[in-house]
């Protein structure tokens, strides 16, 4: 017997996705429901555009419902839905022209030179960003992010956002967690240096 749809709110995780395994399309919906502004946020996050980012909440449930019965519940529910969001972002990303201007991010030190890694700046690892930045700072941080290539800024915003750990970053972008903490580490370099040069003006 199927929970009624006033109680489903109230149903475990674990039960919602069994029901839904089966064809239960009231406990999919429940699932959608309790999802959707996690998804929409970050796919808004991401791209800045209220309709790609319509669009791909759009999208990632339509391959949610497609795919519902792979999930294994090895990792979380969570970790499994954003690895979607991101694959729906990144696809459509690759149809466009992929920013130029950034591409020293993945270039070699130049003349022995040091690395982007080898930088030494202040850490704001941990340091909550309301307590960084005012409103105006706030958005010339919110145009910084847009400059990163979306592979960066996708780990960045997972990691500094969203607060997802290393591990489950790694998971949800099928990188090891070395390349999750380099990534993030180069998005850091350039956003300090961004926000930098606005502090300078």
């Amino acid at each position: 017997m199927h929970p009624t749809i006033k109680n489903l709110s109230q149903q475990p995780e674990q039960l919602l996705i069994e029901s839904a395994k089966a064809g239960d399309s009231p406990a999919f919906s429940e699932l959608v429901k309790r999802y959707q502004q996690t998804v929409y946020g970050f796919s808004y996050k991401v791209c800045r555009d209220k309709e790609k980012a319509e669009e791909a909440l759009q999208d990632t449930f339509v391959n949610v419902y497609r795919k519902l019965g792979q999930f294994d519940g090895r990792s979380k529910f969570s970790t499994w839905l954003y690895s979607i969001v991101t694959n729906n972002c990144l696809m459509k990303h690759r149809k466009r022209k992929i920013d130029e201007e950034m591409v020293y991010l993945d270039a070699p030190p130049v003349n022995g030179g040091e690395s982007h890694d080898d930088l030494t700046l202040p850490s704001w690892n941990d340091t909550p960003s309301e307590e960084l930045m005012n409103n105006e700072l706030r958005s010339h941080l919110d145009d910084a992010i847009q400059k990163l290539p979306l592979d960066y800024r996708i780990v960045f915003i997972l990691r500094d956002v969203e607060s997802q750990t290393a591990e489950e970053t790694a998971k949800i972008l099928k990188l090891s967690v070395p390349a999750v903490k380099s990534r993030l580490r180069r998005a850091r370099v350039f956003l300090r240096n961004e926000l930098n040069d606005y502090m300078r003006q």
